[in-house]
């Protein structure tokens, strides 16, 4: 492979046995789900050749590590690079001759050992479910006689065993600077940052490489979180603000069908588009946190399924009775008159004075309403034949719409998080869970409850939309923290 060793720059090999999870580690450190950059693949003896794999940031190369094949045959080779050292005990000079000499009798081996001879440090990945037999002693006792600095990772594959998992670390703790578990299934990002904390630890001529890269993936991961909270709220904005209308002329304002049909094809429309909206924030959360093979859950009709008055839906999504009231007092006549329009018989007519009184009063008796949509017959426009009304949709009546929206993506970006790189089985993204907009502050569900309104109305409060975007910076880092 051209170009394969960079001088100067700080490397490590992963090395381990066929199937001990070297790729899946590489990929979940990495954030790397595409079997076109790093196969991950059950199938024995899926990486042939060693594969470079840099961390770069700001086009500069800081880190390199290295996929190799796994051991093939630990015990011959042990036994050989014994014969080379002649009774004397092997070292990092029989660790090269055996790399110069053996390679047609042990392709992997040699593969795998050619970054180490060239003065990588070492990262094995063994499976501390199995049992330590004599094949990986042999791999541990060649690692050892590299002299090179080595990190053992257990990476589990199976159920726990606490007795295969006690022998595999003593027996790792005499020949590894370091022993940590580290599961390529499940890792999250504190994780990530934990192992390459370890490199740290073991490889000091490199430190400054290591800890510049320590600082830049802090970076990152923040801006990351900004530029998902920047998704989020955009979603939000869209979604609140989006009507469906069409002209009404006189035949459509004289035959009730005529008009029925008008506003079942609106309804039909809004939902299709709010399911587009939606769409394009997964997308765009997916794309910064580096995810190819989650796929979202969305269905047209989930929203105007979603039955707000059960005692479930209650129990997991959007905010409580209580919390709505509390909320909505907050924004006071404005969220009374904007929850009034359309809303049928639940309001009595009496939405805008109610709000007046308290917007607190309204929203709890209206919160476990049915999200059916608002329909509105707007002011006279101009059509072909005449005058005529314009018939308006949107957005769901119930005030918990807004709380629902927001709860169902923080819910999806928690699993997005939770989503390790170097699992390769397929999953859609859905919002599982209890509701984490319950557990907001007070004063952060006051905050979203006024610029939720403002929404309704069709004209988003601007000069309060840097202060919501912080409060949700701060929301999706709690779900963070939660992951980690």
């Amino acid at each position: 492979m051209k170009d394969w060793w960079k001088e100067g720059v700080p490397s490590f090999v992963v090395v381990g046995r066929v199937n001990a999870g070297k790729s899946a580690t590489l990929a979940t450190l990495l954030e790397v789900d595409d079997d076109q950059v790093l196969r991950v693949s059950a199938t024995p003896g899926e990486t042939t050749g060693v594969q470079a794999l840099p961390v770069v940031f700001d086009e500069q190369e800081w880190i390199r590590f290295f996929d190799t094949p796994g051991f093939q045959q630990p015990v011959e080779a042990m036994r050989e690079i014994e014969a080379m050292a002649g009774g004397r005990a092997p070292g990092p000079d029989e660790i090269k001759r055996f790399v110069e000499e053996c390679g047609e009798r042990f392709p992997d081996e040699v593969r795998l050992l050619s970054p180490v001879v060239k003065g990588a440090g070492i990262l094995y990945v063994v499976d501390p479910t199995k049992p330590l037999r004599d094949s990986f002693l042999a791999e541990i006792e060649i690692l050892r006689w590299s002299g090179r600095p080595r990190l053992a990772l257990l990476n589990p594959q199976g159920e726990p065993d606490e007795a295969n998992e006690k022998a595999w670390r003593e027996r790792l703790g005499t020949a590894f600077n370091l022993t940590r578990t580290f599961d390529a299934h499940s890792a999250r990002y504190e994780e990530r940052r934990k192992l390459l904390e370890a490199l740290l630890q073991i490889e000091e001529s490199h430190a400054e490489h290591i800890r510049h890269v320590l600082e830049a993936m802090s970076f990152e991961w923040d801006q990351r979180r900004e530029d998902a909270a920047e998704a989020i709220l955009g979603f939000l904005e869209d979604s609140l603000t989006l009507r469906t209308t069409d002209a009404l002329d006189e035949r459509d304002q004289g035959i009730p069908s005529r008009r029925e049909r008008k506003q079942a094809a609106l309804v039909e429309e809004y939902f299709q588009k709010l399911g587009r909206i939606e769409d394009r924030c997964l997308e765009r959360l997916l794309r910064i946190y580096r995810h190819h093979l989650i796929e979202g859950d969305n269905d047209p009709g989930r929203h105007r399924g979603l039955d707000l008055a059960t005692e479930e839906t209650w129990r997991k999504w959007g905010l409580n009775r209580w919390q709505l009231a509390a909320a909505g007092a907050v924004a006071g006549g404005v969220a009374g008159a904007a929850f009034d329009l359309g809303v049928g018989v639940h309001s009595l007519g009496a939405g805008t004075v109610i709000g007046a009184l308290g917007g607190g009063t309204a929203a709890f008796f209206k919160g476990g309403q049915l999200p059916e949509l608002k329909v509105k017959l707007g002011g006279g426009i101009k059509l072909k034949g005449g005058e005529g009304r314009a018939i308006v949709v949107g957005p769901p009546s119930s005030p918990n719409f807004p709380w629902v929206l927001l709860d169902s993506m923080l819910l999806r970006y928690r699993g997005i998080l939770s989503r390790a790189h170097g699992r390769r089985d397929e999953q859609r993204l859905a919002g599982d869970g209890e509701s984490l907009v319950r557990r907001f502050p007070s004063d952060r569900r006051s905050l979203f409850q006024k610029w939720f309104t403002s929404c309704l109305k069709g004209q988003p409060d601007r000069g309060r939309e840097a202060e919501v975007f912080a409060a949700l910076v701060e929301a999706l880092g709690e779900v963070a923290g939660e992951e980690n």
